[in-house]
């Protein structure tokens, strides 16, 4: 028995000194085994365990996205205001006041839509009727239409100010239009005479001011004649901007004294605004009338003669 235990014991050592050194002499074997059983090892379990985070991520995000408020529509009528703006017009030129009622859907037979001047408080139209006996006023709605327009021909002055579009609630709604009627002026700069020298250029400058919409066309006369751009003189151009404020330019090179006289600029929508051109032919009037006021030519020897006066009147 005892050679049985000393055996065993042996065996058990040199079983020991050989797994020692296999472990030193093939190490790359034992991290490839370390590694095979390490596939079916529970350190994986939060691998597995990530979708079920992740679908719980989803659940929660879902429910903060149905959690954030959505903007509840309008239940009842209102002014969409980007269609109804105030209005500036042409004098004597059919107004159009827009005012555009959304979501009034079919309770127009119990609401309607009003027109009121402010002027005096005077109730224009209701829904599709007139109420006024001033004819140049008119309520003009179309079926199935959101928009409500209170026409206004041939408007004057006195026909500026405030209008409110009413609707029927309780309390009732008000949306308030400015109606601006306006008259386009006309102006040449530098009249109502200009005096320029022989072989100069004329540059006349006419302006339209207070016009809602540029004029149609501009036209020049001289002396009641329409001026041809293509006539045998040549040398005569117009340039003409147009925008809020239009300005039309007539240029004439090589002024001569034929060219003297009266010049008009008729613009399609506004009064015709004229000027009185004279061109010197050398000569030097001893007085002009400028804007009548008297001009007149001086010289250094006037200034030297008059200082050398007031001299001997102080001595």
């Amino acid at each position: 028995m005892e050679k049985m235990a000393g055996k065993g014991l042996g065996g058990e050592v040199i079983g020991f000194f050989l797994a020692v050194a296999f472990c030193i002499i093939c190490p790359e074997y034992v991290s490839s085994a370390q590694r095979e059983l390490g596939k079916g090892s529970p350190a994986n379990t939060s691998a597995t365990a990530s979708p079920s985070g992740s679908v719980d991520n989803a659940i929660r995000t879902g429910a903060a996205v149905a959690d954030t408020p959505r903007p509840t529509p309008r239940t009842g009528p209102y002014f969409d205001l980007v269609a109804s703006k105030n209005v500036t017009a042409l004098l004597g030129k059919t107004a159009y006041l827009n005012c555009r009622v959304k979501n009034l859907g079919n309770k127009t037979l119990n609401m309607q839509v009003s027109w009121v001047r402010h002027r005096d408080i005077h109730l224009l139209t209701v829904g599709r009727y007139t109420y006024t006996s001033d004819q140049r006023f008119r309520a003009i709605h179309l079926p199935h239409s959101e928009d409500w327009t209170l026409q206004i021909k041939y408007p004057q002055h006195r026909d500026s100010g405030i209008y409110e579009c009413q609707i029927s609630t309780t309390p009732h709604m008000s949306h308030y239009i400015h109606l601006n009627v306006v008259e386009p002026t006309t102006e040449i700069i530098g009249g109502p005479e200009l005096y320029i020298d022989r072989g100069s250029t004329i540059n006349l400058t006419c302006v339209v001011l207070y016009s809602p919409e540029p004029p149609a066309y501009i036209f020049w006369n001289h002396n009641d004649a329409i001026i041809s751009y293509d006539s045998p003189r040549g040398g005569v151009s117009v340039v003409t901007e147009k925008g809020e404020t239009t300005t039309s330019f007539l240029l004439i090179q090589q002024a001569r004294p034929a060219d003297s006289g009266t010049y008009q600029c008729n613009p399609s929508n506004a009064q015709s605004k004229s000027i009185v051109v004279h061109v010197l032919n050398g000569e030097y009037p001893a007085a002009m009338q400028r804007g009548g006021q008297a001009f007149a030519p001086t010289s250094a020897t006037h200034c030297l003669v008059l200082a050398a006066c007031l001299f001997l009147s102080l001595s």
